[in-house]
């Protein structure tokens, strides 16, 4: 679900404070990012 519209449903006038209240990122989701990140970096870096 879009952001913005939690936001209009819980009634808070600023995003900041819908983003810090509800997006949690579980530590499976930290750890999937951090795998495609250290592809991206190891494909990108220079042969030695």
């Amino acid at each position: 679900m879009h952001p913005r519209v939690v936001m209009q449903i819980v009634g808070h006038s600023a995003m900041d404070m819908t983003m810090n209240v509800y997006a949690h990122v579980s530590l499976d989701v930290q750890r999937q990012a951090l795998d495609v990140l250290n592809a991206e970096l190891d494909r990108e870096s220079p042969e030695e």
